[in-house]
């Protein structure tokens, strides 16, 4: 049986009891139906017509499959029916699902249209070898790379202890710059050094002392990374990325292909990741677990599996995005003014002091003054924001937008430029989180990834052959 085979069936085999078993008003359900119909075609043509390696579409489907279908049509059937409301407390009504879905039907559809029709000009795989792509290839500037990665390690050891100690909910005395520079730029430096050592290793074929002090070197590196980014001191949406792209280096035949990068990103985001949610919420403690596994199956299934994983607040996307058409109901459009707070997130708040909140945070505080809700720290998803900034033009917009940026950096990861290879790839997993939102928050985390991964191994690159040219 082939692969596609495979992952045909296990989409519909999750997806037809959704609309099967799931009661809600017919308006609803068709209004869910036709997105799912309409993504369905995409999953068609990524999987069996697009001949080209696209992570990109894959986390794009995988997103609006995971957080626009499946999330909240379960919300939607374990509601109460004296108060159903969503994750973020906001209440469930019909028509504003039905508009909800009205936007998400319009952004996927010139989503794919417009991906289709850029495809032929924008796409572009390069048949001639980069001018950088020997640069990487110099032992005095992997060593160089690692002697930075050590110095980030012990320089930010005081740091790294805090927080490995401070829970991950408690709030660090560390400004939110400094946050951004050490988390997001510097700490991201190890993983361009292994890319590059990676690549040095694969292209040489002898085991030459070169060849020995860079395996040593790259050995040491994924060490710095691990002690930089780790469960202990990172969230797991930051996580993912990191660890996915460090499976595309060393494991790239795993994932290297639009079937089997769909496979494990179906896997991993629909059924793993709710699951592993789902067991550490089980009501037994590790002793009673140990001593009865049973207990365990148990609590599983008494507290609702996998399907009451989709009921907590990291699915609150859906339910975020009819949160902001009752924000701008009563408040009117951004115009353009949220999206400062993304593009110019490196002015530091003292210095503009109406510098807008990031889009989650101000959905969130809403629902606090109107709904009783208790967090202001939320997601508001990509398609939200084109709405909340130019209402049904900022969707069609911010829709064709997405698909010239993923075209620009497929060509990135064609590109025989290691680096480039790698941040495209990582921001192809990064979609995932981008797409959730808030764009303010998805946006300075992935710029952040950018100059330590790709930015700082060019400057010094740079830096040393203008030293080394005197």
């Amino acid at each position: 049986m082939k692969l596609k085979t495979v992952v045909t069936f296990l989409y519909l085999v999750i997806s037809v009891p959704l609309f099967l078993f799931v009661e809600m008003q017919p308006l609803v359900w068709l209004s869910f139906f036709a997105n799912f119909f309409v993504l369905t075609i995409i999953v068609n043509y990524h999987l069996n017509f697009e001949k080209n390696y696209s992570p990109f579409m894959s986390s794009f489907i995988i997103f609006t499959y995971l957080f626009f279908l499946v999330a909240p049509i379960i919300q939607i059937g374990d509601m109460s029916t004296e108060n159903p409301i969503f994750p973020n407390r906001y209440p469930y009504h019909p028509q504003e699902v039905i508009f909800a879905n009205a936007i998400i039907f319009l952004f996927n559809i010139v989503f794919f249209l417009s991906y289709v029709l850029m495809k032929k000009r924008i796409f572009k795989i390069s048949t001639q070898p980069s001018e950088t792509s020997n640069t990487y290839t110099k032992p005095l500037f992997i060593v160089t790379l690692f002697v930075i990665s050590i110095l980030i390690v012990v320089l930010n050891y005081d740091f790294l202890i805090d927080e490995f100690e401070r829970s991950t909910y408690a709030r660090t005395t560390e400004s939110v710059a400094s946050l951004l520079i050490k988390k997001k730029v510097l700490f991201l430096i190890p993983l361009g050094a292994i890319a590059i050592c990676y690549n040095y290793l694969s292209k040489k074929k002898k085991l030459t002392p070169n060849f020995l002090t860079v395996a040593f070197i790259l050995i040491g590196l994924v060490v710095c990374l691990l002690i930089l980014k780790n469960p202990f001191t990172e969230k797991r949406n930051a996580l993912g990325p990191i660890y996915i792209t460090l499976l595309f280096i060393f494991g790239n035949k795993l994932i290297n292909s639009n079937v089997k990068f769909f496979l494990f990103m179906f896997i991993s985001m629909v059924i793993l990741f709710p699951l592993t949610s789902a067991i550490t919420h089980v009501d037994a403690t590790f002793d009673q677990v140990w001593e009865n596994p049973h207990l365990l199956i148990e609590s599983f299934v008494h507290s609702g599996g996998i399907a009451n994983a989709f009921n907590m607040l990291h699915y609150d996307a859906f339910g975020n995005i009819m949160a902001t058409a009752d924000y701008i109901g009563k408040n009117g459009f951004s115009l353009g003014f949220q999206l400062l707070s993304a593009f110019l997130f490196f002015v530091p708040r003292g210095v503009w002091p109406s510098k807008p909140i990031s889009s989650g945070e101000l959905v969130g505080n809403y629902l606090i003054e109107d709904y009783g809700f208790r967090y202001s720290n939320l997601s508001n998803p990509f398609v939200s924001e084109g709405f909340l900034n130019y209402g049904i033009l900022g969707v069609i917009v911010f829709a064709i937008l997405l698909p010239y940026v993923i075209l620009k950096f497929s060509n990135w990861l064609y590109s025989a430029d290691y680096l480039k290879k790698i941040i495209a790839f990582y921001l192809a997993v990064h979609l995932m989180f981008l797409l959730r939102g808030d764009f303010t928050n998805g946006f300075s985390y992935f710029i952040g990834t950018f100059l330590g991964v790709y930015f700082v191994p060019k400057l010094v690159d740079r830096i040393l052959t203008f030293s080394l040219k005197k």
